[in-house]
């Protein structure tokens, strides 16, 4: 059975999220998206967590899985930031935690209040180094999953340049046997990620760290997994071994907030290459530029740009369908003008049935040829990007 995943996400309890990231939003727009299986987020916010309760039903006994009324099945799961001191350094770190059941999420919360406050925000702050956060976590269960999130972003990774590490190890210490998986973040992909010896032993996912349901937002990134079964089990052993790991849905890491370096009010966007013959000064007001993800791996990679190791799973880069329909005809991506084709063409499948896999002869005749043209190019990741840096997104360039 393969499942398309996005295992990292929100609701509206945490900061800077729609207001409207709820149940009943999430499950419509995942079916409409073709996302079989999502995560929670924020099961540590007790309002969230008494919702989930309530609205949740376990798929069979002891699946971990859990459903809707329309049977959208979801992962517990939620994003924890730590912000301490190591080695002299600030350090802010967001880690992904999956959960197999309710009761081992109270374990996980009874933990966390011990050190701070859950109330205040979906995804809340402690003053924990992140070998210890693992340390505690696999004492209330060996089944918990710990994934570093988005790992490359500048403010709040674990590679990230301005508070993160230069080696997992050095953030996780002996407690990096417990780790196995790392979200790449949009900003990256697993091309990006590859040239790094260092990650070998980890397997790569993304997810979308979705702050709204919007179907540009919510799996812009997925995992795909095939499994026998769709149970917690099955999904922690895939992220923990490769097996039944299929590959990633990526965006062009182009199109992610941080990809250059930059200033954004100035309207400054340089490669690594051009940072540094400017000693990584911004040209315009002559202070530190903030330096983004492509610059963090050229700094950290021990290999050459295009090397593959073995055994890895693919991956495949589309943009998301309505981002696509909104460059084509030159208009927001969250109006009429773009909701009213994305739904027509969601007459042949879901989204990722028309990205994906249906013909450009069926798109067209729905689409029209622009828009199956473009939806062509995005299969052969053949659109240009204008790149992101400094929180900007990047954004196409289109000729169709």
């Amino acid at each position: 059975m393969e499942i398309i995943a996005d295992l990292h996400m929100h609701s509206r309890h945490s900061r800077g999220c729609s207001k409207e990231l709820n149940l009943e939003h999430t499950e419509e727009y995942a079916k409409l998206k073709g996302i079989n299986l999502l995560g929670t987020g924020d099961f540590t916010h007790p309002t969230w967590n008494a919702e989930l309760k309530k609205k949740l039903t376990e798929t069979s006994a002891g699946s971990g899985i859990f459903q809707t009324a329309t049977k959208q099945q979801y992962l517990l799961q939620t994003e924890i930031s730590l912000v301490y001191t190591q080695d002299g350094k600030g350090r802010r770190v967001h880690h992904i935690v999956l959960a197999p059941s309710f009761d081992v999420v109270d374990h996980i919360i009874e933990y966390l209040k011990q050190h701070g406050r859950v109330d205040y925000d979906g995804r809340p702050i402690f003053k924990i180094p992140s070998d210890n956060f693992v340390y505690e976590l696999h004492k209330v269960s060996h089944d918990i999953e710990v994934i570093p999130a988005h790992i490359w972003t500048p403010w709040f990774a674990l590679f990230g340049s301005k508070s993160g590490f230069d080696r997992i190890k050095d953030c996780f210490g002996d407690q990096v046997k417990h780790v196995h998986a790392l979200e790449t973040g949009m900003s990256s992909d697993p091309a990006m990620n590859w040239r790094l010896s260092q990650l070998d032993q980890f397997n790569i996912v993304s997810f979308s760290d979705a702050h709204s349901y919007w179907p540009w937002r919510m799996g812009r990134e997925a995992t795909i997994f095939e499994v026998k079964q769709v149970t917690y089990k099955n999904i922690i052993t895939a992220l923990r071994t490769a097996q039944g790991l299929k590959g990633t849905i990526e965006v062009d890491p182009e199109y992610g907030k941080y990809h250059e370096d930059g200033h954004r009010a100035c309207g400054v966007c340089m490669t690594p290459q051009e940072s540094l013959a400017n000693k990584n000064i911004c040209p315009k007001c002559k202070r530190p530029l903030k330096i983004g993800v492509h610059h963090r791996v050229e700094e950290l990679a021990d290999r050459p740009v295009g090397f593959k190791p073995k055994n890895r799973p693919p991956f495949t880069t589309v943009l998301p369908l309505a981002e696509i329909i909104a460059h084509v005809e030159n208009k927001g991506v969250g109006t009429k003008s773009v909701s009213a084709p994305y739904h027509q063409l969601l007459k042949l499948g879901s989204e990722f049935d028309v990205l994906l896999r249906v013909t450009p002869q069926d798109i067209a005749r729905i689409g029209g040829d622009r828009i199956a043209a473009a939806i062509l190019k995005s299969r052969e990741g053949a659109i240009k990007m204008s790149p992101g840096y400094d929180g900007k997104y990047g954004h196409p360039l289109l000729d169709v």
